[in-house]
C-alpha cells in the first residue's frame, strides 16, 4: 500500500487565530517546537500560514512591534493545501510548484493536520541529509 500524507502528517496542527500578536505566536512556536502554525479566522477556517521567519522578515526586520503586529496581517494567506489522502509524489511536486515548505492538510473544510518537506523527505529516503536535518532536534 502507498503511503499517503495522513501516515506522515503532524496532527493535529498548531492553529491560532489571525488577532493573535506574534508575540503570542512566537511563544506558540517555541513551546511546541514548531515553526509555523496554522492561521484560522473567526469561524475556525483556514485563513494562512505563519512561518518563524515570516515574523522576522515581515515584523522585526521592518521595525515592527511583536506585541501589536497580528498573525492575520503577517502570515502569507491564500496557501494551497492537500487531503490526507493525497500520495507523497502528489505533495512534493505541489511544494516545487509553489515554492513552499509545508501544506495544511484539509478534510473538506477542516484542517486535520500539516506535512513539512522535512516529513516527505524522511519518507521518500530516511537517510537523505534533508531527512537528518529534519530529525534533529536543535534545542538538544
Amino acid at each position: 500500500m502507498a503511503i499517503s500524507i495522513s501516515d506522515l502528517m503532524t496532527s493535529p496542527a498548531r492553529t491560532i487565530g489571525k488577532d493573535t500578536t506574534l508575540r503570542e505566536a512566537s511563544q506558540i512556536m517555541r513551546d511546541g517546537d514548531v515553526g509555523d502554525v496554522i492561521v484560522t479566522d473567526s469561524q475556525g477556517a483556514l485563513f494562512g500560514i505563519l512561518t518563524d521567519r515570516d515574523i522576522i522578515m515581515r515584523c522585526l526586520a521592518t521595525g515592527g512591534d511583536p506585541d501589536t503586529q497580528t498573525a492575520g496581517a503577517t502570515c502569507t494567506e491564500h496557501v494551497s493545501t492537500v487531503p490526507p489522502q493525497c500520495r507523497v509524489s502528489e505533495a512534493v511536486d505541489m511544494m516545487r510548484s509553489q515554492a513552499v515548505r509545508r501544506l495544511p492538510v484539509t478534510d473538506g473544510d477542516d484542517i486535520v493536520g500539516i506535512i513539512s518537506i522535512g516529513d516527505l523527505a524522511r519518507a521518500v529516503d530516511e537517510h537523505s541529509a534533508l531527512a537528518d536535518v529534519s530529525s534533529a532536534n536543535p534545542n538538544h
